[in-house]
């Protein structure tokens, strides 16, 4: 999410005028388990069980304490965060599958989270983004390598620095140019580029063990390639799409959560559209003979006021409101898991966004006691 641009709803309205004020609000975040056509791996649950309860924040609260304990108390089954492989690796490693070449610099803080996740009983989940310039011959971050291959080894050299975390996010919503490139508005050359990427990814993640859960897609609600086009337009040269065991979406919601709601108008997908696009991630792995579940991994609303990210908001009790009514529809819905972004109100400055469970000195808000409410798997 970081790093975003202001998002407007379909059509350029404004959340704060265009939304009722009743409703639920949720994040979703979701990391997933797998699908394969035979068997799914990561032990995932049928699709009669509850959504797993995902969530994206700080490894520490603003008093330097664990994060981990509160997540507990949220009863959070998945936490989400993410690996940046350009910053991890900005020069070209001598030995790519040794996570101890001296080129890779390893953050700590996924050491951490992995740690303390690990003793309060949470999975952890995640997001693989970015490129080195090395690969992408000099270009931005955003842009996919040159070579998928090298994607697919870092993710291969990951999975032996992390063995315990088998649930993997190739990329964060490739449908944005600011996200991931090539990408050109309404054009396939994004979605086919990212295909070649995804799937290289699944060899390699399946390779390394058949218990890691690829999740592939992760598009946007909007984006300059809408989802429906990108899910259609995500192929491989040989003409079919690639291989995914869930399919993630951040479905950041324009109008209160609502299965009986009609789609939103010109390719947006929401969080009360995810039954439409459940249909559409089914008819294109098809040829797969697959029927992906969703991770829905980033899903959330903003409180008391707009931000530089979302021009939008709801009163803090309408949040909470907002929150539940997210998961009732992920319960209907064939969803694997739902995330909130974030734990924590940005502090407070120009501009910042009042997106947490809590605010920014770590008080709870409505929204707390909702989330930990919410029935996980």
């Amino acid at each position: 999410m970081t790093g975003k641009g202001r998002i407007a709803s379909p059509g350029g309205r404004s959340f704060a005028r265009a939304w009722p004020a009743t409703g639920a609000a949720l994040l979703a975040l979701a990391l997933g388990f797998a699908a394969c056509a035979e068997t799914d791996p990561g032990g995932s649950p049928p699709a009669d069980e509850s959504p797993e309860k995902a969530i994206w924040g700080p490894v520490e609260m603003p008093n330097g304490s664990s994060a981990f304990p509160v997540y507990e108390r949220l009863g959070v089954d998945t936490f989400q965060i993410q690996l940046r492989w350009a910053d991890v690796a900005p020069r070209r490693p001598g030995a790519p599958l040794n996570p101890a070449d001296p080129a890779y610099d390893w953050p700590d803080d996924i050491d951490t989270a992995i740690h303390q996740a690990a003793l309060h009983g949470i999975e952890v989940a995640i997001l693989v983004t970015t490129s080195p310039g090395w690969a992408n011959g000099g270009r931005a971050e955003v842009h996919a390598p040159d070579h998928p291959g090298d994607y697919a080894a870092f993710l291969s050299t990951a999975t032996r620095r992390y063995p315990t975390v088998h649930r993997w996010m190739v990329w964060g919503e490739p449908n944005r140019s600011d996200r991931f490139l090539p990408n050109r508005p309404d054009d396939p050359r994004g979605p086919r580029r990212y295909a070649r990427l995804l799937d290289a990814a699944y060899r390699a993640l399946k390779d390394a063990t058949p218990r890691n859960v690829v999740i592939g897609g992760n598009t946007f609600t909007g984006g300059d390639v809408k989802p429906p086009d990108f899910i259609r337009w995500m192929r491989l040269p040989s003409g079919k799409p690639p291989r995914l065991d869930r399919y993630g979406h951040n479905p950041y919601p324009f109008r209160p959560p609502d299965l009986a709601r009609d789609p939103l108008a010109g390719g947006w997908r929401d969080l009360s559209d995810i039954d439409t696009l459940s249909r559409e991630v089914n008819a294109a792995f098809r040829p797969l003979d697959r029927r992906p579940r969703l991770w829905l991994s980033e899903f959330t609303v903003q409180s008391g006021k707009d931000s530089r990210y979302f021009d939008h908001h709801v009163s803090e009790r309408e949040q909470a409101r907002w929150l539940r009514a997210g998961y009732e529809v992920a319960e209907a819905g064939n969803v694997a898991g739902l995330g909130w972004f974030t734990l924590l109100d940005q502090p407070s400055a120009p501009g910042s966004a009042n997106w947490g469970l809590m605010r920014s000195d770590a008080t709870p808000k409505p929204a707390f006691d909702a989330y930990a409410a919410v029935e996980g798997s």
